[in-house]
């Protein structure tokens, strides 16, 4: 399966050699590093990620609208009972893990351990079970909603500054009602969409004190989108709608984005591996499958259909390689804490988070699952 996405995944080394020149730069000279990383981290990460959210927003937009693959409750509901399986199981175990070594100031990064990093999660999987495996859609699905669940906390829970909520609500409403008039006289073009209600939006989030990351986030509904389902990340070039061509136009500058993005935040020394790391690692790698399987099952017994030709050792290793966190799970990070010790902690720990694609191999062939079954 072709994704969407596939630009991303195509050229995801271009996000991998931002944070290995971070990581490289950061551990020989950390003074130089900071302040170049200081000097671009309000355009990469509050300019520069608006487009690469609206890009999981507009997946969201579209697997949710009538004939999108979320929009049935029949085709949705498991993948809906795992994605937050997924986010609950993660989100309990730091929880805990923060308690029981006390660690109080740690809990504001509860929901890091909760991100699925889309990309690479496909690519690994695909590796693992080959393209045309049954537990690949099932694994877009849920990660799907785990985007759309995500969007939403990091709203609710991650204010980026002073929260300034009457400013916010009537900033808005304007962005809003002029996505709306642009979309009442069918406007098919999607700059006056950004360009126009999405820097209303920018500035109400921004202002507002939320993180303007999103401020495209609430805009995509607006923008027209082809009526029919092709399939979840399926790349259709021949597509014009507003939706299609908005993703067609922005794929390359968002991996250029991503480079910047790793350069930015990926910067961290080996040596600030502590309690954070350990706490965000240890509840991503078992989180996400404990979480995945258990709710599934749950789903399953309260009479949903188990997703066919995916069976539960599948659901297992599918676990493990939805604990790739990664690049959503450093924006967490970065959300969730100032520039320090803890920050440095927890985005070590959603770097380390990679390492569950090798867990994810690792059980894939204690269990004789996807290729390895082969063998």
């Amino acid at each position: 399966m072709k994704g969407r996405f596939t630009a991303l995944l195509d050229n995801s080394g271009l996000l991998i050699l931002g944070t290995v020149i971070a990581l490289v730069w950061a551990n020989a000279d950390r003074e130089s590093y900071e302040v170049v990383a200081h000097a671009l981290h309000f355009a990469v990460n509050d300019i520069g990620m608006v487009f690469f959210f609206a890009l999981a927003a507009k997946e969201v937009v579209e697997a949710t609208s009538p004939g999108g693959a979320l929009h049935s409750p029949r085709r949705s509901a498991v993948a809906l009972f795992a994605a937050i399986g997924g986010m609950a199981g993660p989100a309990a175990i730091y929880i805990g893990l923060v308690l029981a070594f006390d660690q109080p100031e740690l809990m504001r990064g509860w929901a890091i351990p909760l991100a699925t990093d889309i990309a690479f999660s496909y690519l690994v999987a695909r590796i693992i079970f080959g393209a045309r495996h049954p537990g690949i859609p099932f694994l877009l699905l849920l990660a799907i909603v785990d985007d759309a669940l995500g969007l939403l906390i990091l709203a609710v829970f991650y204010p980026s500054g002073e929260l300034r909520l009457v400013a916010f609500v009537i900033l808005l409403a304007l962005a809003l009602m002029l996505a709306s008039w642009l979309r009442s006289r069918r406007t098919v073009n999607f700059w006056p969409y950004v360009a126009g209600a999405g820097v209303v939006s920018w500035i109400a989030f921004y202002w507002g004190g939320l993180h303007p990351a999103l401020a495209l986030v609430p805009i995509m509904p607006f923008m027209p989108r082809a009526k029919r389902d092709v399939g979840l990340f399926v790349d259709r070039p021949d597509a014009h709608d507003t939706l299609n061509e908005f993703e067609h136009r922005w794929k390359l500058p968002v991996h250029i984005v991503l480079f910047f993005f790793g350069l930015t935040n990926a910067g961290v020394e080996f040596a600030s591996v502590g309690p954070g790391s350990w706490i965000v690692l240890t509840a991503i790698l078992l989180g996400k499958p404990i979480g995945i399987v258990s709710c599934t099952a749950l789903a399953v017994a309260v009479g949903l259909q188990q997703p066919t030709g995916v069976t539960w050792r599948d659901l297992t290793v599918l676990g493990f390689v939805a604990a790739i966190g990664f690049t959503v799970a450093l924006f967490f990070a970065t959300a969730a804490f100032p520039a320090g010790e803890l920050l440095d902690q927890t985005k070590m720990g959603a770097l380390l988070s990679f390492s569950a694609a090798l867990v994810a191999g690792a059980a894939a062939v204690l269990l004789r699952v996807g290729q390895t079954s082969r063998a």
